[in-house]
């Protein structure tokens, strides 16, 4: 079982099933660039999944979610970012068919916890504005990666890298960690403990979900581009 989803099919990082929870949603806002759209909104999935704070990449009506709980020192999340994650986006979030939801999930150490919160900060600083800039800074910190738990993850560190990223002011940055890092730690260790009811025990880890019919999907790890298409398909499809 699969949290609230009932095993349709289980094999290779891969599990289906359909969802037995009720959604609550709410009016979006949203912000565009000539990229990838970027949007902000406050809903609770029917997959019980609360949307607020968290960045969503694609069209709002797009019919899978793709939930994504990762760790910045994660090294098979930089692996998943570099090889399967570009691919998505240009078939599936681009075209349509996929909403992305970036969901922090640190578990490595207290560095991984202080990558989170300047994860949501940076989101707040960027969501009015040119939101797709919160990608720029997701893929620099990822690229920046070093061995888990050396001190590369630090606040200092990561504001230096921030600084180096157009269209990210590291300045309201830092300020939002000093007046808000209690209250972001808070709500990233509620999306931690929810994520234990979709068996969510590491990163990278996904769950794919069909709004309308409410079946869902999961996969854990950086697997192959090819199993997520697979899965994203029959997800879609039923």
């Amino acid at each position: 079982m699969l949290g609230g989803i009932g095993t349709l099919v289980a094999g290779g990082g891969v599990v289906y099933g359909a969802s037995r929870l009720d959604s609550d949603s709410a009016e979006p806002t949203s912000s565009e660039s000539n990229r990838t759209q970027f949007h902000s909104r406050s809903e609770t999935t029917g997959l019980g999944i609360e949307l607020g704070g968290h960045p969503i990449m694609g069209e709002m009506d797009a019919p899978v979610d793709v939930y994504y709980w990762s760790d910045y020192q994660c090294p098979f999340c930089r692996r998943f970012e570099a090889d399967s994650f570009p691919k998505i986006v240009e078939n599936h979030v681009r075209p349509g068919t996929v909403r992305f939801v970036f969901i922090q999930y640190p578990y490595l150490s207290e560095s991984s916890m202080t990558a989170a919160v300047m994860d949501r900060c940076v989101w707040r600083q960027v969501r009015g504005g040119d939101a797709a800039r919160y990608l720029d800074w997701h893929s620099a910190v990822f690229d920046a990666q070093g061995e888990k738990n050396s001190g590369w993850a630090s606040a200092e560190n990561l504001l230096e890298i921030t600084a180096n990223v157009e269209g990210v002011d590291a300045d309201a940055v830092e300020t939002c960690l000093d007046s808000h890092g209690t209250e972001i730690e808070a709500a990233i260790e509620t999306d931690v403990q929810q994520a234990s009811q979709y068996g969510i025990r590491g990163s990278p880890a996904f769950v794919l979900y069909n709004r309308e019919s409410d079946k869902a999907g999961k996969i854990v790890g950086a697997q192959p581009y090819e199993r997520f298409d697979s899965a994203i398909s029959k997800v879609k499809n039923a």
